[in-house]
């Protein structure tokens, strides 16, 4: 009994040793894992695909995980910078309510999770971080020094049906929809990314602009979400030609489009309407609540966007820059 007794004591203290030496990145991968409702761009594999280094702070009461913000740990030129990774649309705070919280209490209960996640945050002189929708605290981030510019996207209820979602659309998009089902086949063709990525990078030349990111940071990226079946790469063909492709997202709640292009050599108004279309079709099969469009300030997206009859959502940039390096970074860009 006594050996017993000794041995109970010792993997005890072997267990909470364990825990002890738990990093915070550790711990939030676990989370991750326990978390359904943690949204695509904020699991620690899509991280592990995007960033050289990240981390993140978590906010307990008692034993109830209160919130999470993960953060790209980086540093340009000497400066500390918390921005969004490349490929990555939203990012910053996640905030699990108690189960049955009224709604009363909530809002103070964000605003004080969001104050411990805040003082766990490294210190950084630049910031440019785009939140997720529905993200509506900005007293407390002015308060940190921090501005909120807004940026827009358009949001989908999904929970009326496919038929309710396909007559709130725009009637000439219907019937570009109702015409390309005829001409078009849809595949999901996960080779297809080099397209993908060679249509956007023929329109961007045209605009005189760069893409952000190299193929090889797309395939790295579309791999983590295919080995978790978070990923389709949606084609639009006539015969054995590509039309147009989209780059489809989801995570427990929300389908994204991602990213899309046109083949350049090739002439279909169609192609994208009827993509998208399929994309949300899948979201509710699938049984997600939202197809986030994922935005744009250009007013020919908007308007594009607009017609699939989804509701306009703001959500908030936070800037910031203390750091003279980076003004004149920045001014020489311009």
């Amino acid at each position: 009994m006594a050996a017993y007794v000794v041995y109970s004591l010792y993997t005890a203290r072997a267990r909470i040793a364990i825990q002890i030496t738990l990093s915070n990145k550790e711990t939030y991968k676990k989370i991750c894992e326990q978390q359904s409702s943690l949204p695509v761009f904020l699991r620690y594999w899509w991280l592990d695909a995007v960033c050289a280094h990240w981390d993140a702070a978590i906010a307990k009461k008692g034993d109830h995980v209160a919130g999470v913000w993960p953060y790209a740990i980086e540093k340009k030129a000497g400066v500390s910078l918390l921005r969004n990774p490349k490929l990555t649309p939203y990012l910053g705070p996640h905030i699990l309510l108690p189960a049955g919280i009224k709604e009363s209490k909530a809002d103070a209960f964000e605003y004080e999770t969001l104050t411990e996640l805040l003082g766990q945050l490294p210190a950084a002189k630049v910031w440019n971080l785009s939140m997720q929708p529905g993200f509506k605290q900005a007293g407390i981030m002015k308060g940190h020094g921090l501005k909120a510019h807004v940026q827009q996207t358009f949001l989908i209820d999904l929970s009326a049906g496919e038929a309710t979602v396909f007559a709130n659309m725009k009637e000439s998009l219907r019937r570009n929809i109702r015409s390309g089902e005829k001409e078009l086949l849809v595949t999901n063709e996960p080779s297809a990314i080099a397209e993908l990525y060679q249509f956007q990078k023929h329109t961007l030349n045209g605009k005189g602009a760069q893409q952000a990111y190299s193929l090889r940071d797309m395939e790295q990226l579309f791999k983590a979400c295919s080995e978790k079946q978070s990923a389709a790469i949606w084609v639009a063909k006539a015969g054995d030609k590509i039309q147009a492709i989209i780059w489809n997202i989801w995570d427990a709640e929300r389908s994204y489009y991602f990213m899309g292009a046109q083949n350049p050599a090739e002439d279909s108004s169609k192609a994208k309407s009827l993509l998208l279309w399929h994309a949300i079709k899948e979201a509710i099969k699938r049984g997600n609540k939202i197809f986030d469009m994922e935005g744009s300030m250009d007013a020919g997206v908007e308007r594009f966007f607009r017609g699939f009859g989804g509701k306009r959502e703001l959500y908030m940039v936070l800037t910031k820059n203390d750091s003279f390096i980076w003004k004149l970074k920045t001014m020489l860009i311009k």
